[in-house]
Protein backbone atom coordinates (compact mmCIF):
# COMPACT_ATOMS: atom_id res chain seq x y z
CA UNK A 1 0.00 0.00 0.00
CA UNK A 2 1.56 3.30 -1.07
CA UNK A 3 1.05 6.67 0.62
CA UNK A 4 -1.93 7.70 -1.48
CA UNK A 5 -3.70 4.36 -0.89
CA UNK A 6 -3.06 4.74 2.83
CA UNK A 7 -4.56 8.24 2.83
CA UNK A 8 -7.58 7.04 0.85
CA UNK A 9 -8.04 4.28 3.43
CA UNK A 10 -7.90 6.79 6.31
CA UNK A 11 -10.44 9.07 4.61
CA UNK A 12 -12.74 6.12 3.94
CA UNK A 13 -12.55 5.05 7.60
CA UNK A 14 -13.16 8.64 8.73
CA UNK A 15 -16.38 8.75 6.68
CA UNK A 16 -17.42 5.32 8.01
CA UNK A 17 -16.98 6.56 11.58
CA UNK A 18 -19.12 9.62 10.85
CA UNK A 19 -21.91 7.30 9.72
CA UNK A 20 -21.44 4.89 12.63
CA UNK A 21 -21.59 7.68 15.20
CA UNK A 22 -24.97 8.80 13.84
CA UNK A 23 -26.55 5.35 14.34
CA UNK A 24 -29.01 4.97 17.22
CA UNK A 25 -27.53 1.72 18.57
CA UNK A 26 -24.04 3.27 18.72
CA UNK A 27 -25.32 6.42 20.44
CA UNK A 28 -27.01 4.20 23.01
CA UNK A 29 -23.72 2.41 23.80
CA UNK A 30 -21.51 4.95 25.61
CA UNK A 31 -18.40 2.73 25.49
CA UNK A 32 -18.62 2.13 21.75
CA UNK A 33 -19.49 5.77 21.09
CA UNK A 34 -16.44 6.96 23.07
CA UNK A 35 -14.13 4.55 21.21
CA UNK A 36 -15.48 5.63 17.81
CA UNK A 37 -15.21 9.30 18.81
CA UNK A 38 -11.55 8.86 19.85
CA UNK A 39 -10.71 7.12 16.56
CA UNK A 40 -12.63 9.77 14.59
CA UNK A 41 -10.74 12.51 16.43
CA UNK A 42 -7.36 10.90 15.75
CA UNK A 43 -8.14 10.71 12.01
CA UNK A 44 -9.78 14.14 11.66
CA UNK A 45 -6.63 16.17 10.97
CA UNK A 46 -5.21 13.93 8.25
CA UNK A 47 -8.62 13.13 6.69
CA UNK A 48 -9.62 16.79 6.36
CA UNK A 49 -6.21 17.72 4.99
CA UNK A 50 -6.43 14.95 2.39
CA UNK A 51 -9.92 16.12 1.43
CA UNK A 52 -8.45 19.58 0.78
CA UNK A 53 -5.60 18.02 -1.22
CA UNK A 54 -8.07 16.10 -3.40
CA UNK A 55 -10.15 19.23 -4.02
CA UNK A 56 -6.99 21.12 -5.02
CA UNK A 57 -6.09 18.33 -7.44
CA UNK A 58 -9.55 18.58 -9.02
CA UNK A 59 -9.22 22.37 -9.30
CA UNK A 60 -5.81 21.92 -10.97
CA UNK A 61 -7.32 19.51 -13.51
CA UNK A 62 -10.01 22.06 -14.38
CA UNK A 63 -7.44 24.86 -14.71
CA UNK A 64 -5.30 22.66 -16.98
CA UNK A 65 -8.30 22.24 -19.29
CA UNK A 66 -8.81 26.02 -19.22
CA UNK A 67 -5.12 26.61 -20.02
CA UNK A 68 -5.72 24.88 -23.40
CA UNK A 69 -8.63 27.21 -24.16
CA UNK A 70 -8.83 29.17 -27.42
CA UNK A 71 -9.70 32.22 -25.37
CA UNK A 72 -6.38 33.97 -24.56
CA UNK A 73 -7.86 35.76 -21.51
CA UNK A 74 -9.13 32.49 -20.05
CA UNK A 75 -5.83 30.80 -20.84
CA UNK A 76 -3.80 33.52 -19.10
CA UNK A 77 -6.02 33.45 -16.01
CA UNK A 78 -5.69 29.67 -15.74
CA UNK A 79 -1.90 29.75 -16.10
CA UNK A 80 -1.62 32.47 -13.44
CA UNK A 81 -3.63 30.41 -10.95
CA UNK A 82 -1.98 27.09 -11.77
CA UNK A 83 1.51 27.99 -10.50
CA UNK A 84 0.25 29.15 -7.10
CA UNK A 85 -2.17 26.25 -6.67
CA UNK A 86 0.49 23.66 -7.56
CA UNK A 87 2.92 25.17 -5.03
CA UNK A 88 0.19 25.17 -2.39
CA UNK A 89 -0.69 21.55 -3.15
CA UNK A 90 2.95 20.47 -2.97
CA UNK A 91 3.25 22.09 0.48
CA UNK A 92 0.07 20.28 1.54
CA UNK A 93 1.46 16.98 0.25
CA UNK A 94 4.60 17.42 2.39
CA UNK A 95 2.35 18.01 5.41
CA UNK A 96 0.43 14.83 4.60
CA UNK A 97 3.67 12.86 4.28
CA UNK A 98 4.69 14.15 7.71
CA UNK A 99 1.42 12.91 9.18
CA UNK A 100 1.72 9.54 7.43
CA UNK A 101 5.09 8.58 8.93
CA UNK A 102 4.32 5.44 10.91
CA UNK A 103 1.82 3.98 8.48
CA UNK A 104 -1.76 3.28 9.46
CA UNK A 105 -1.03 3.92 13.13
CA UNK A 106 0.80 7.22 12.62
CA UNK A 107 -1.72 9.31 14.51
CA UNK A 108 -2.25 7.03 17.50
CA UNK A 109 -2.07 8.92 20.77
CA UNK A 110 -1.53 5.80 22.90
CA UNK A 111 1.04 3.02 22.75
CA UNK A 112 2.52 0.24 24.87
CA UNK A 113 6.28 -0.21 25.26
CA UNK A 114 7.97 -3.36 26.55
CA UNK A 115 11.63 -3.21 27.64
CA UNK A 116 13.35 -6.54 28.34
CA UNK A 117 16.85 -7.25 29.58
CA UNK A 118 18.80 -9.35 27.07
CA UNK A 119 22.28 -10.88 27.23
CA UNK A 120 24.49 -9.56 30.00
CA UNK A 121 22.85 -10.70 33.23
CA UNK A 122 22.45 -8.05 35.93
CA UNK A 123 24.16 -5.38 33.80
CA UNK A 124 21.53 -5.93 31.08
CA UNK A 125 18.79 -5.46 33.70
CA UNK A 126 20.41 -2.20 34.83
CA UNK A 127 20.58 -1.05 31.21
CA UNK A 128 16.87 -1.86 30.81
CA UNK A 129 16.24 0.40 33.83
CA UNK A 130 18.34 3.17 32.23
CA UNK A 131 16.32 2.90 29.01
CA UNK A 132 13.11 3.15 31.03
CA UNK A 133 14.39 6.31 32.75
CA UNK A 134 15.46 7.76 29.38
CA UNK A 135 12.01 7.23 27.85
CA UNK A 136 10.30 8.51 31.01
CA UNK A 137 12.30 11.78 30.95
CA UNK A 138 11.63 12.14 27.22
CA UNK A 139 7.90 11.71 27.88
CA UNK A 140 7.97 14.28 30.68
CA UNK A 141 9.64 16.82 28.38
CA UNK A 142 6.86 16.30 25.83
CA UNK A 143 4.06 16.33 28.45
CA UNK A 144 3.09 12.75 27.62
CA UNK A 145 1.40 10.63 30.26
CA UNK A 146 3.44 7.59 31.38
CA UNK A 147 2.03 4.60 33.22
CA UNK A 148 3.76 1.44 34.45
CA UNK A 149 1.65 -1.54 33.33
CA UNK A 150 3.88 -4.25 34.77
CA UNK A 151 7.47 -4.76 35.90
CA UNK A 152 9.79 -7.50 37.02
CA UNK A 153 12.67 -6.02 39.10
CA UNK A 154 16.12 -7.58 39.33
CA UNK A 155 18.24 -8.05 42.47
CA UNK A 156 20.26 -4.82 42.05
CA UNK A 157 17.43 -2.47 41.12
CA UNK A 158 17.32 -3.10 37.40
CA UNK A 159 14.46 -4.57 35.37
CA UNK A 160 14.23 -8.03 33.87
CA UNK A 161 11.20 -6.59 32.10
CA UNK A 162 9.05 -3.47 32.34
CA UNK A 163 5.87 -2.66 30.41
CA UNK A 164 4.83 0.97 29.98
CA UNK A 165 1.83 2.81 28.63
CA UNK A 166 2.34 6.22 26.95
CA UNK A 167 -0.35 8.71 25.99
CA UNK A 168 0.03 12.05 24.20
CA UNK A 169 0.12 13.78 20.85
CA UNK A 170 2.54 12.16 18.39
CA UNK A 171 3.46 9.44 20.87
CA UNK A 172 3.38 6.42 18.55
CA UNK A 173 4.74 8.34 15.56
CA UNK A 174 7.95 9.06 17.49
CA UNK A 175 8.36 6.00 19.70
CA UNK A 176 7.68 3.41 16.97
CA UNK A 177 11.32 3.67 15.83
CA UNK A 178 12.55 2.42 19.22
CA UNK A 179 11.53 -1.19 18.50
CA UNK A 180 14.51 -3.51 18.22
CA UNK A 181 17.74 -4.50 19.95
CA UNK A 182 19.66 -1.90 21.99
CA UNK A 183 23.30 -2.66 22.86
CA UNK A 184 25.31 -0.97 25.61
CA UNK A 185 29.10 -0.79 26.02
CA UNK A 186 30.30 0.44 29.42
CA UNK A 187 32.03 -0.46 32.67
CA UNK A 188 29.37 -2.15 34.84
CA UNK A 189 28.81 -1.04 38.44
CA UNK A 190 29.90 -4.53 39.51
CA UNK A 191 33.21 -4.43 37.53
CA UNK A 192 36.23 -3.93 39.81
CA UNK A 193 38.96 -3.85 37.15
CA UNK A 194 37.44 -1.15 34.93
CA UNK A 195 36.82 -3.40 31.92
CA UNK A 196 34.18 -2.41 29.36
CA UNK A 197 31.38 -4.98 29.01
CA UNK A 198 28.74 -5.35 26.32
CA UNK A 199 25.15 -6.22 27.18
CA UNK A 200 21.77 -5.73 25.55
CA UNK A 201 18.07 -5.06 25.95
CA UNK A 202 15.16 -5.28 23.54
CA UNK A 203 12.39 -2.74 23.12
CA UNK A 204 8.99 -3.39 21.53
CA UNK A 205 6.60 -0.50 20.82
CA UNK A 206 2.99 -1.36 19.96
CA UNK A 207 0.13 0.94 19.02
CA UNK A 208 -2.70 0.65 21.55
CA UNK A 209 -5.92 -0.07 19.65
CA UNK A 210 -9.39 1.08 20.56
CA UNK A 211 -11.65 -1.53 22.17
CA UNK A 212 -13.76 -1.79 19.01
CA UNK A 213 -10.67 -2.68 16.90
CA UNK A 214 -9.76 -5.79 18.90
CA UNK A 215 -12.81 -7.48 20.35
CA UNK A 216 -12.07 -9.92 23.14
CA UNK A 217 -14.65 -12.26 24.58
CA UNK A 218 -14.08 -14.02 27.89
CA UNK A 219 -13.99 -17.33 26.05
CA UNK A 220 -11.00 -16.08 23.99
CA UNK A 221 -8.53 -16.16 26.88
CA UNK A 222 -7.76 -17.85 30.21
CA UNK A 223 -7.32 -15.86 33.43
CA UNK A 224 -4.87 -17.10 36.08
CA UNK A 225 -4.58 -15.34 39.45
CA UNK A 226 -1.47 -15.50 41.62
CA UNK A 227 0.40 -13.64 44.34
CA UNK A 228 2.57 -10.74 43.16
CA UNK A 229 6.29 -11.14 43.82
CA UNK A 230 9.37 -8.94 43.87
CA UNK A 231 13.09 -9.51 43.28
CA UNK A 232 14.32 -12.92 44.34
CA UNK A 233 10.78 -14.25 44.52
CA UNK A 234 9.83 -12.51 47.76
CA UNK A 235 6.13 -11.72 47.98
CA UNK A 236 5.12 -8.09 47.71
CA UNK A 237 1.62 -8.87 48.96
CA UNK A 238 -0.02 -12.06 50.15
CA UNK A 239 -3.28 -11.74 48.17
CA UNK A 240 -3.71 -13.16 44.67
CA UNK A 241 -3.81 -9.73 43.03
CA UNK A 242 -1.51 -10.54 40.07
CA UNK A 243 -3.16 -11.54 36.78
CA UNK A 244 -1.94 -13.68 33.89
CA UNK A 245 -3.90 -13.84 30.64
CA UNK A 246 -3.38 -16.46 27.94
CA UNK A 247 -4.92 -15.80 24.52
CA UNK A 248 -5.94 -19.12 22.98
CA UNK A 249 -5.78 -18.21 19.27
CA UNK A 250 -2.31 -16.60 19.23
CA UNK A 251 -0.75 -18.14 22.36
CA UNK A 252 0.14 -14.64 23.62
CA UNK A 253 0.65 -14.51 27.40
CA UNK A 254 0.41 -11.28 29.41
CA UNK A 255 0.74 -10.69 33.12
CA UNK A 256 0.28 -7.63 35.35
CA UNK A 257 1.10 -7.40 39.05
CA UNK A 258 2.00 -3.75 39.58
CA UNK A 259 -1.31 -2.80 41.22
CA UNK A 260 -2.55 -4.09 44.59
CA UNK A 261 -6.05 -4.34 43.12
CA UNK A 262 -6.85 -7.47 41.13
CA UNK A 263 -9.38 -5.55 39.01
CA UNK A 264 -6.84 -2.85 38.12
CA UNK A 265 -4.27 -5.50 37.15
CA UNK A 266 -6.89 -7.23 34.99
CA UNK A 267 -7.77 -3.96 33.24
CA UNK A 268 -4.09 -3.24 32.51
CA UNK A 269 -3.44 -6.81 31.37
CA UNK A 270 -6.35 -6.61 28.92
CA UNK A 271 -4.95 -3.38 27.46
CA UNK A 272 -1.54 -4.96 26.97
CA UNK A 273 -3.08 -8.14 25.55
CA UNK A 274 -5.13 -6.17 23.00
CA UNK A 275 -2.01 -4.21 21.99
CA UNK A 276 -0.06 -7.44 21.50
CA UNK A 277 -2.87 -9.06 19.48
CA UNK A 278 -3.18 -5.92 17.33
CA UNK A 279 0.61 -5.83 16.87
CA UNK A 280 0.66 -9.56 16.00
CA UNK A 281 -1.90 -8.98 13.25
CA UNK A 282 -0.06 -5.90 11.99
CA UNK A 283 3.22 -7.85 11.84
CA UNK A 284 1.48 -10.56 9.79
CA UNK A 285 0.31 -7.89 7.34
CA UNK A 286 3.80 -6.35 7.20
CA UNK A 287 5.27 -9.73 6.27
CA UNK A 288 2.85 -9.97 3.36
CA UNK A 289 3.79 -6.48 2.17
CA UNK A 290 7.52 -6.74 3.01
CA UNK A 291 8.58 -6.70 -0.63
CA UNK A 292 6.97 -3.29 -1.09
CA UNK A 293 8.30 -1.78 2.13
CA UNK A 294 11.23 0.53 1.42
CA UNK A 295 12.00 1.63 4.96
CA UNK A 296 13.67 -0.68 7.46
CA UNK A 297 13.43 1.69 10.40
CA UNK A 298 9.68 1.32 10.75
CA UNK A 299 9.68 -2.46 10.42
CA UNK A 300 9.44 -3.10 14.16
CA UNK A 301 11.70 -6.14 13.83
CA UNK A 302 12.55 -7.12 17.43
CA UNK A 303 15.57 -9.20 16.40
CA UNK A 304 17.30 -6.35 14.58
CA UNK A 305 20.08 -4.55 16.47
CA UNK A 306 19.17 -0.92 15.96
CA UNK A 307 21.38 1.08 18.30
CA UNK A 308 24.61 1.05 20.32
CA UNK A 309 25.20 3.15 23.44
CA UNK A 310 28.94 3.55 24.08
CA UNK A 311 29.42 5.23 27.46
CA UNK A 312 33.26 5.56 27.52
CA UNK A 313 33.12 7.53 24.23
CA UNK A 314 29.81 9.32 25.02
CA UNK A 315 28.68 7.94 21.65
CA UNK A 316 25.30 6.76 20.40
CA UNK A 317 24.99 5.05 17.01
CA UNK A 318 21.79 4.21 15.17
CA UNK A 319 22.79 1.45 12.75
CA UNK A 320 19.71 1.72 10.51
CA UNK A 321 20.62 5.16 9.17
CA UNK A 322 24.36 5.18 10.03
CA UNK A 323 23.88 8.03 12.50
CA UNK A 324 26.60 8.63 15.11
CA UNK A 325 26.33 11.36 17.75
CA UNK A 326 28.73 12.17 20.59
CA UNK A 327 26.02 13.30 22.98
CA UNK A 328 24.98 10.09 24.71
CA UNK A 329 24.77 11.90 28.07
CA UNK A 330 22.09 14.25 26.66
CA UNK A 331 20.12 11.38 25.09
CA UNK A 332 20.15 9.36 28.32
CA UNK A 333 18.95 12.50 30.13
CA UNK A 334 15.82 12.32 27.98
CA UNK A 335 16.67 14.45 24.94
CA UNK A 336 15.92 11.92 22.20
CA UNK A 337 15.13 14.64 19.63
CA UNK A 338 18.46 14.51 17.69
CA UNK A 339 17.98 10.78 17.08
CA UNK A 340 14.20 10.92 16.53
CA UNK A 341 14.42 13.84 14.08
CA UNK A 342 17.09 12.05 12.03
CA UNK A 343 14.92 8.92 11.87
CA UNK A 344 11.83 10.94 10.91
CA UNK A 345 13.78 12.77 8.19
CA UNK A 346 15.00 9.45 6.79
CA UNK A 347 11.42 8.16 6.72
CA UNK A 348 10.23 11.39 5.04
CA UNK A 349 12.76 10.83 2.25
CA UNK A 350 11.57 7.24 1.84
CA UNK A 351 7.94 8.38 1.61
CA UNK A 352 8.75 11.13 -0.88
CA UNK A 353 10.33 8.47 -3.05
CA UNK A 354 7.17 6.38 -2.74
CA UNK A 355 5.06 8.76 -4.78
CA UNK A 356 5.71 11.97 -6.62
CA UNK A 357 3.16 14.76 -6.33
CA UNK A 358 0.69 14.18 -9.12
CA UNK A 359 -2.70 15.39 -10.23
Amino acid sequence: MNVRDELESKLKRFKELEQLMSQQEVMADSGKMAAFAREHGSLAKVANKFRTYKKMSKDIEELMVMSDSDDPEEREMAEDELAGLRAEREKLWDELLEMTIGGEDANRSRCVMEIRAGTGGEEAALFARDLYEMYKRNAEAKSWRTEIMDMSPSERGGFKEIVLGFEGEGVYRELQFESGGHRVQRVPETETQGRVHTSAATVAVMAEPEDVEVELKKDDYRVDKFGASGPGGQHVNKTESAIRLTHFETGIVVQCQDEKSQLKNLAKALRVLKSRIYDFRQQEELKKRAANRKSLIGSGDRSQRIRTYNFPQNRITDHRINLTLYKLDQVMAGDLSPVTEALLEYERDQLRGDLEVGA
